[in-house]
C-alpha cells in the first residue's frame, strides 16, 4: 500500500524521523537545522509512504515525490535545493520510518508528557509507530529535542528506558524505607 502525508522526513543517527504538525509550525525549519547538524533530509512537505516488512513486522519507508526530492521550503527565503547547498551527505532518497515527532504550538492548558514510562503510538496505514508530541515554544531548539528523542528511542530499542529505571529505583528505595522503618 502506498499513500502520502504532510510532513518532513529526516534521517537522524540512522533513525527515520517523520516530523508532523500543522502548516507553519516549524517542521521545515527543524529539518533544515537537523541537516546543518549533519543529518539527512529525505522529504519536505509531502512524504510518500510505502508499507513493507522487516523481519516479522510491518514497516513504512518514506520518500519524496521525484519532482520535489531534496528541496525544502523555508518561509522568508523560499525553495532551497538541499543537495546543491550541502552535498551528497545531506540527503537521502528514502528511509524507513522509526519515530514520529508531532510539533504543535505550546499551549499552557495542555498536559505534555513529563515522565515517559511508555511511548504513545500512532498508526499510519497498517503500521504502529512510537509518537512524541513536542510543544514548539520560541525559546526552544526543536532540532535538539528531536535529536534527544532519537537518542532515547535508540536506547529504548536496546532495552534501556531511563524513566522505568528511575521508577524502579525509587520503588525499591520506597519499599526499603517501609521495611526498615527508618530514615536515610
Amino acid at each position: 500500500m502506498e499513500f502520502q502525508v504532510h510532513g518532513a522526513l529526516v534521517e537522524v543517527l540512522n533513525v527515520g524521523v517523520l516530523l508532523r504538525g500543522d502548516s507553519s509550525v516549524g517542521k521545515s525549519e527543524c529539518a533544515l537545522e537537523l541537516v546543518q547538524r549533519g543529518h539527512r533530509l529525505v522529504a519536505d512537505d509531502v512524504v510518500r509512504l510505502v508499507e513493507g516488512s522487516r523481519s516479522d513486522s510491518m514497516m513504512l519507508v518514506g520518500h519524496a515525490p521525484a519532482l520535489i526530492r531534496h528541496y525544502i521550503e523555508i518561509r522568508g527565503i523560499g525553495l532551497l535545493d538541499v543537495h546543491a547547498l550541502y552535498g551528497d551527505r545531506a540527503v537521502r532518497d528514502e528511509c524507513p520510518i522509526d519515530l514520529i515527532c508531532v510539533l504543535e504550538p505550546w499551549r499552557q492548558e495542555v498536559e505534555y508528557e513529563r515522565i515517559g514510562l511508555d511511548r504513545p503510538r500512532q498508526i499510519l496505514g497498517n503500521v504502529s509507530l512510537p509518537c512524541l508530541t513536542l510543544p514548539v515554544h520560541p525559546a526552544r531548539s526543536m532540532a535538539t529535542l528531536v535529536e534527544v528523542a532519537v537518542r532515547d528511542h535508540r536506547q529504548r530499542r536496546l532495552g534501556v528506558n531511563a524513566a522505568k529505571k528511575l521508577d524502579g529505583a525509587m520503588r525499591g528505595k520506597s519499599s526499603a524505607l517501609r521495611v526498615g522503618g527508618g530514615g536515610e
